[in-house]
């Protein structure tokens, strides 16, 4: 076993008036045995001493779980604080919460959670007729672990088909039901995954999955390539019929879903999580084919609806901000898309409804949001209410208002209801949190990054706040796969904000706030500069004396958790406190595993050259780790998280545990029944929140 010595009852770094209090204790850590396994790539030999711990289902993987575990509930359990901190989060958590309201059929739609359920429940009503509860997943199951993963009503609403994620798991099982009586309509259909459920008529429905891995790995074996089925209402399963994929079109991802009248059926198939191929078929001829739009992954393209014939697409062909053009389906090759919103410097998506586009735009990561008719005519501006993010929008054609959400960082999610004609927005739901945005302030800043880039950052704290660098601060980020960063509340970053904090969001390049461009800055053999961008954040804040290296603390998930597991690795010196969540930590084989292979766009992978391995063995966490002193961490994983899985995070910590060098500590926080964030019960979310101030606070020295 190895240990360290840390001053207090659990933790080191305290300030010194704080520490005088505390006494020695020492932490054990879990001895994890180590194998001869080695890989050999392009003639350079790689050991993978913890290689053991990738068989999530065995007895010894299991036993250092349950060790490590424990040695962390320890170690947490001794901040003197945690409780109190727990009754301040759960009393600030419990607040009715909605979501905006959806027509289907005769009823509105909504969800609610009272405040403390562990999962909000699907609520309908007549007009303004009294509510009534639809579906309440927290009698899915006693402990509150299976969830409402999504829910797709036919044209009509007379029926809906809804998905169930047990444990937190990716694999998914789709239950239809008679909206009139909630009754069940034929078997449960099991194993499916990234998945839509695309109604044609009452009859039945589209939906996307893999074949399930073999008995033992389902958690981690390779899914790899997805599969389009049609299901016919009455009939079993295994009856269902391939419409796309398989082996004469392999893709890894394909989903499907058809034009508000239903006819056209829109196939979209990928590789890779970046280009897609575009395909149509015109489901009012008996007779039609699947005729092909996009031949090609170089692209990304959607299709936002239709008028009769005409098809509106939005696409980064040629644009890489994207634009949204039309074409006939008749012949519809991009030869003959006709611009109809053309590309401007700022990032496009857009959605449909009331007989209206409407284009929602990025800038420096922020909305902007305008009306278009859909002949392409500019309407209206829409006016938001501060800046920050919008979304929604979208409704049905025939509908004359729709609803979107305003948040930012110190402005509570508010649903507001949207006058299509007039353009006039009212507050439908304002946010019941105990929060006073008077009271803070958020900003932007740009600073530069090692290569001279300019990157965006919006700095969050109380108005007055001293920047005299003693102030903690947690520094997030994600910098990948063309994700956008935008200005969101958070009921637990209360808690840092409260309490003298600050919170700082750098939009890395990789992600995709200023389009194509900017992500592909930030792959394969760019990766690098995601990094450079990070540390450069960083820097920026300690030398503007938001904070100081004593009080910086660093915190990412997924692909964010490799961002925070490689800036650890070349800079243990730059933070007191680090959080990789649920991350990318062995780039070398995490295309061995579930949907792995389809990162290749970004990371590149190990096989594909002699240089790629290089570059990816450089900065891949699990190996680059050497022994040094690195900050108080604590990594998080979940035992069923089945997109990237556990073996990442257990191999990382096992390999940190043996490199750390100082007396910080380096625990792993693994939670149960849980995968890889969505469907967590509100007691996880809180409890996860709660030991991740705690853990940050009491290394700081930080008084609660």
């Amino acid at each position: 076993m190895k240990t360290i010595t840390c001053l207090s009852t659990a933790v080191l770094f305290c300030s010194f008036a704080f520490a005088q209090q505390m006494n020695t204790k020492t932490i054990t850590y879990p001895t994890t045995k180590k194998v001869d396994t080695v890989d050999t790539y392009f003639g350079t030999k790689v050991p993978d001493p913890y290689r053991w711990l990738e068989d999530d289902r065995a007895a010894d993987t299991k036993a250092w779980v349950e060790a490590e575990n424990k040695v962390t509930q320890a170690y947490l359990g001794q901040i003197p604080y945690r409780d109190a901190m727990h009754a301040r989060l759960k009393q600030l958590w419990n607040y009715e919460k909605y979501s905006a309201p959806f027509k289907e059929g005769k009823y509105t739609y909504f969800y609610k959670n009272d405040g403390l359920q562990a999962q909000s429940v699907l609520w309908r009503q007549v007009g303004d007729g009294a509510p009534e509860v639809f579906l309440d997943p927290n009698k899915f199951s006693t402990d509150g672990t299976t969830s409402l993963q999504g829910i797709d009503f036919t044209k009509d609403g007379s029926m809906a088909a809804y998905q169930l994620s047990e444990g937190g798991s990716d694999w998914r099982k789709v239950i239809v039901v008679k909206t009139a009586d909630k009754s069940i309509v034929g078997d449960t259909l099991t194993d499916i995954k990234f998945s839509g459920i695309a109604w044609r008529g009452n009859e039945g429905f589209y939906y996307s999955s893999y074949d399930k891995p073999k008995a033992g790995s389902q958690l981690a074996g390779i899914t790899q390539y997805h599969k389009l089925f049609y299901h016919k209402l009455g009939t079993p399963q295994t009856e269902d019929v391939l419409i796309f994929g398989g082996d004469k079109t392999p893709r890894r991802y394909i989903g499907a879903g058809l034009t508000e009248d239903e006819r056209f059926l829109i196939i979209s198939a990928a590789k890779e999580t970046t280009g897609n191929e575009l395909y149509i078929q015109d489901l009012s001829n008996p007779n039609s084919l699947i005729i092909n739009l996009v031949d090609n992954f170089d692209n990304q393209h959607s299709v936002l609806g239709n008028v009769g014939s005409k098809l509106y697409i939005l696409t980064n062909l040629y644009e890489p901000n994207f634009k949204i053009v039309t074409v006939d389906a008749a012949d519809p090759k991009p030869v003959n898309w006709k611009d109809l919103i053309p590309a401007t410097a700022d990032v496009l998506s857009a959605t449909t409804g009331g007989g209206k586009i409407f284009a929602e735009y990025l800038k420096d990561a922020t909305s902007f949001v305008q009306q278009y008719n859909m002949d392409g005519k500019l309407e209206r501006t829409i006016n938001l209410p501060s800046i920050g993010t919008a979304s929604g929008f979208g409704t049905k054609q025939e509908e004359k208002e729709t609803y979107y959400t305003f948040t930012n960082y110190v402005y509570p999610g508010t649903i507001f209801k949207y006058d299509i004609a007039t353009g006039t927005s009212t507050v439908y739901k304002k946010s019941g949190v105990q929060f006073d945005p008077e009271k803070y302030e958020s900003k932007q800043v740009f600073y530069k990054s090692k290569d001279g880039t300019k990157i965006p950052m919006l700095i969050t704290y109380k108005k007055g706040t001293v920047m005299n660098g003693k102030n903690p601060l947690l520094l997030y980020a994600y910098g990948g796969f063309g994700v956008n960063l935008t200005p969101a509340f958070s009921t637990s970053n209360i808690i840092l904000l409260e309490h003298g904090g600050i919170y700082a969001v750098p939009n890395l390049r990789g992600g995709g706030e200023y389009g194509e461009k900017w992500h592909k800055a930030g792959i394969k053999m760019k990766k690098q500069n995601v990094f450079d961008d990070f540390i450069a954040a960083a820097e920026y804040l300690i030398k503007n004396k938001y904070t100081s290296k004593d009080y910086l603390a660093i915190s990412g998930g997924s692909n964010g958790g490799l961002l925070i597991g490689a800036v650890m690795a070349q800079r243990p010196d730059l933070c007191k406190v680090a959080f990789p969540a649920v991350g990318v930590m062995d780039m070398l084989r995490y295309n061995q595993f579930t949907a792995g292979a389809g990162w290749s766009y970004d990371y590149g992978t190990a096989e594909d050259s002699k240089e790629m391995f290089e570059y990816l063995y450089n900065y891949s966490p699990y190996h680059a780790l050497k022994p040094a002193d690195y900050p108080a961490t604590m990594v998080t994983t979940a035992d069923h998280d089945d997109r990237v899985v556990p073996a990442h995070s257990f191999k990382f910590a096992a390999r940190l545990q043996e490199s750390q060098k100082g007396s910080a500590p380096t625990i792993i926080r693994i939670e149960t029944k849980a995968g890889h964030g969505a469907g967590q019960s509100t007691e996880q979310v809180i409890s996860g929140q709660v030991d991740k101030w705690a853990f940050m606070f009491w290394n700081m020295g930080v008084k609660f």
